[in-house]
Order: structure tokens, then sequence, then C-alpha cells
């Protein structure tokens, strides 16, 4: 008798455990992350909504629910990466008052999140129509590099140059740094701290060699 109902209970189907449900909040996190895990990983035009919602275990108007479709859920990936970034320069840039160590606390500050943040550097250097209208990499260097501007008018002023280039020079620095940054995200090498000393190297060096007007030899 008692092998019977061993024998039934070994035999009874195992009640299956309940989804654990989420919140909306835990939800809209859940898709941001992996909404750019797709995006780093195809682009935003190689990115449905179906492989979304598959990769997330949800239906598609969950997803429309939360960010009304697939531009939407860019966007906001997009704004936080943005801000992510542009936070950590500006901190860079008001943790010193020496200009150069500045230059080399951004320098790094760049590099840091490229490593930290692989697939959000990804994301805001590819080229995406939704881009236009939410910013993207062009948009990404205006708004750091007018966090430099005004270090670099004060060090204009100190030295005689014309403040009026500040914002030009501010541009060219805070792109040479992007641009690089992007080239290193593929290669990995030489190491992070040897490629920010580089960028000091010939950032630093430029700017105090600086003439007060600049011609092209072939004038």
């Amino acid at each position: 008798m008692m092998g019977r109902v061993t024998d039934d209970v070994a035999t009874r189907p195992r009640a299956t455990p309940s989804r654990v449900r989420m919140t909306g909040k835990q939800r809209r996190e859940q898709l941001l992350d992996v909404g750019r895990a797709l995006f780093a990983e195809r682009g935003f035009d190689g990115t449905s909504i179906e492989e979304i919602s598959a990769r997330a275990g949800v239906s598609k108007p969950v997803v429309y629910e939360h960010f009304g479709g697939k531009e939407g859920l860019y966007a906001v990936v997009v704004d936080r990466e943005m801000e992510l970034l542009l936070d950590r320069i500006t901190t860079a840039l008001g943790s010193a008052t020496h200009p150069r160590v500045i230059l080399e606390r951004a320098a790094l500050a760049l590099l840091d999140y490229i490593e930290a943040s692989t697939d959000g550097f990804r994301i805001l250097v590819r080229d995406s129509p939704v881009a236009h209208s939410t910013g993207g990499f062009a948009s990404l260097i205006s708004d750091a590099a007018s966090q430099v501007e005004h270090i670099l008018a004060a060090e204009f002023k100190s030295r005689g140059f014309a403040t009026k280039h500040a914002p030009m020079y501010a541009q060219m620095l805070v792109g040479m740094v992007a641009l690089t940054g992007q080239w290193w995200l593929e290669v990995r090498s030489p190491k992070k701290a040897d490629v920010a000393a580089h960028l000091v190297n010939l950032a630093w060096n430029g700017l105090s060699g600086l003439e007060h007007k600049p011609r092209l030899t072939a004038d």
C-alpha cells in the first residue's frame, strides 16, 4: 500500500513555479536594458519591436504601452546615455583648476565611459534618423564643447588671445577626443591611460604653441 502511494506521488506532475510579476517601473527598466543591447548590436533600423518584445519575454503591446513604439524607446536610451556621459565630463571639468589636469581628466572621463558603457557609446556614434531629433554624436560633441568654452576662454584671456575663438577651439578639442574614443572603442590598444596621455600631449602642446594670428603657409 505504501509503495502504491509512493508511486502515485512520484508520477504526479510537478507544479510549475509562477513567473515573478514585475512592477511597471521594473518592466520599463527591463525594456530599456533589452533595447539598449539590441540597438548597440544591430542599430536602430536593424532592430524590431518583435525582437525587443521576444527578448524581454513580453507581448508587443507592452512595449507600445511603455514607450509608444521603437522610436520612443530609442529616444529614451539615447537621452540617458548622453546624460550619463555629459555628467562624467562635467564632473571631470569641475574637479581640477589647472587647465592641463582638467584636460587629462576630461579625456579619461570619456574613455572611462566607453569602457564601462560600450553599448551606450556604440548607440551614440551610430547614425540614426531618430538621432536627428533626439540628439546624437554631433549633438553630444556640441554639448560637451559648450562645457569647455569658458575654460578655454579664461585661458585665452590670460595669454592675450582673442576669446571669441574659444568656442571654435572647444569644438576642435572635444571632437578630437571623441573621435579618438570612437577609434579606441574598436581597437582597445594601447591602454586607456596611454591613449589619454597621448591625447593630452597633442592637445596641450598644441594649445601651448598657439600663434596669435595663424596663417596658412600656402598663403
